[in-house]
């Protein structure tokens, strides 16, 4: 029976750039979770009789809300979903299951790398038919409904069987249980050459994944350990759980330090790698260096065309406009265009539907391809196998070689966060109110080029987004970037990003803070962040 459930809009349910992301408590509240995937399908026209693809990454209230996805899309109209087994389904793996099975689109639960438990975080999001996320004419139709919703319909059914694979009945709507690895292996082996990287694993070659007891886990477990012949153990912490074990599924040096402390060691392994909460992130580390998300990218696609799916070459690069200008030397040397965006994987989706890119990648640790349409964990750390078993060198060889041939970007992300909302917005409003302004006495001896909050023409729609974010372009090359993330549930995170280019082979080693430390000073006076946040020091450096 579809029962139409009485309901009162919550004036709280705008989508950042990754879907709506809330505290647990408050996705539990009467009607919540429910009010908001009425308003996504709402949002949407021709979606009767269609396939709709769900899942999550396996956190805390997982499993609750996927009863009641499914419930709620039996009652609004769909002919099926697919469901991973036990709700699980990385953000890359439900990108793909959209398209390989040409579904209406897709409801990923996740807070992407953010902590999770009773008193976590939590999120809900909605993908379209190329596997991507909602693009902002969705998204702002979704919070429109949300904003007047007077009902939701759901069905009055008993729970499915989430843990065994198979098909049962809502409604009449068929609810299918399926794999949620075996789909994304098969596409992962169209992309790499497995036999390079077994052939490697075979030998002295050792590695450590930390899946962070996140989604990533069963997926690294089945194709590094039982497929690719990683010693056993080489996945550590895979069981995904739904606090995360009590850690930040976050792989960046702080929360992934025991990693970068074994990759230091004497006896570190071969090749270091983590993924985050959801799977869509990823940190690399070899024997003795870390490999920034910025150098990542740049590396991945110059070396691209050692793995079967890129032996044609790429079509372009695509980057945040945050993240390093490292691709976009690779790419002028390539003869091939780099795509500044936005922050947000969604502005990719155009350039890659179109074929104006083929690899994406964001300083955040995204990075990912045109294979599906969202920033791919695994993926990037595949492709750095392939990349490695094909050259035969270390990664700190090829690095170092990288920046002899295109030089060094040296980059930092200084995050200070839940800043108080108001005193952040202050501050950014400052900042803008310094734009255009040539001499400012902040900027000490150094000479401003310009000073922007960037804008993007999207060449594909000729949309135009504007207040992404604002930059202090130096005549040297230099950069100061300031931004308020949409990722957090908790006041605001106030970003950071300070880049500078070294050409010199002789002047490319040491740590990016000591290299960065005059703009690094700049830039905290610039924004005046001590007096107007109350903070002396970041909270996280990457």
């Amino acid at each position: 029976m579809i029962k139409t459930i009485p309901t009162k809009p919550f004036p709280d349910q705008k989508p950042g750039t990754s879907g709506l992301r809330k505290k647990v408590p408050v996705f539990q509240q009467k009607n919540y979770a429910e009010n908001f995937i009425q308003s996504i399908f709402d949002s949407l026209e021709g979606h009767r009789g269609k396939t709709l693809v769900i899942g999550g990454d396996g956190r805390f209230h997982n499993r609750e809300v996927i009863q009641t996805a499914i419930k709620m899309a039996a009652a609004n109209g769909f002919g099926r979903v697919l469901v991973g087994q036990g709700g699980l389904l990385s953000t890359p793996a439900a990108s793909n299951v959209i398209r390989k099975h040409k579904a209406f689109g897709g409801i990923v639960l996740s807070a992407s790398h953010n902590p999770g438990g009773p008193d976590g975080d939590f999120g809900i999001k909605y993908n379209i038919s190329n596997g991507g996320p909602a693009p902002e004419k969705i998204t702002e139709a979704i919070f429109a409904n949300s904003k007047k919703i007077e009902r939701y319909l759901i069905a009055d059914a008993p729970d499915v069987a989430l843990d065994r694979i198979g098909t049962s009945e809502v409604e009449g709507m068929r609810v299918q249980i399926f794999d949620p690895v075996a789909d994304y292996q098969a596409l992962m082996e169209q992309l790499f050459d497995f036999d390079v990287i077994r052939d490697m694993f075979a030998g002295t070659f050792r590695m450590r994944f930390d899946a962070m007891h996140a989604i990533t886990g069963p997926y690294a477990k089945a194709i590094l350990e039982k497929t690719l012949g990683a010693a056993e153990g080489t996945v550590v912490n895979g069981i995904p759980l739904p606090d995360f074990g009590g850690h930040h599924p976050d792989p960046n040096l702080v929360y992934a330090k025991d990693l970068y402390d074994r990759m230091m060691a004497k006896d570190a392994p071969d090749f270091g790698a983590a993924s985050d909460g959801d799977g869509d992130r990823n940190l690399i580390i070899g024997r003795n260096i870390y490999v920034t998300p910025s150098d990542s990218l740049a590396l991945l696609a110059a070396n691209a065309h050692l793995a079967p799916g890129y032996a044609k070459g790429i079509a372009g690069i695509a980057r945040s406009m945050p993240t390093s200008m490292a691709a976009d030397r690779v790419a002028e040397q390539m003869k091939i265009k780099c795509y500044e965006t936005p922050t947000g994987w969604k502005f990719f989706g155009n350039l890659l539907d179109a074929g104006l890119a083929t690899i994406c990648g964001e300083e955040s640790a995204g990075t990912g391809s045109n294979h599906v349409r969202e920033k791919d964990g695994l993926w990037a750390v595949l492709l750095w196998l392939n990349i490695v078993g094909r050259r035969k060198e270390s990664v700190e060889n090829i690095v170092f070689q990288h920046w002899r041939e295109y030089g060094r970007n040296f980059y930092t992300r200084h995050d200070y966060e839940a800043v108080d909302a108001e005193r952040a917005n202050g501050l950014m409003k400052n900042l803008k109110d310094q734009l255009g302004k040539p001499n400012l006495p902040a900027l000490g001896n150094k000479a401003l080029k310009g000073s922007d909050d960037f804008a993007y023409h999207d060449p594909v729609d000729n949309s135009d987004t504007k207040g992404q974010g604002i930059r202090f372009l130096f005549k040297d090359g230099s950069r100061i970037i300031y931004r308020l993330s949409g990722t957090g549930t908790e006041g605001a995170t106030l970003r950071v990003y300070i880049e500078r280019y070294e050409p010199d082979p002789a002047k490319q080693g040491g740590d990016p803070q000591t290299a960065l430390s005059d703009l690094i000073q700049i830039a905290r006076n610039l924004a005046e962040i001590e007096p107007r946040t109350g903070r002396s020091a970041p909270s996280v450096i990457t």
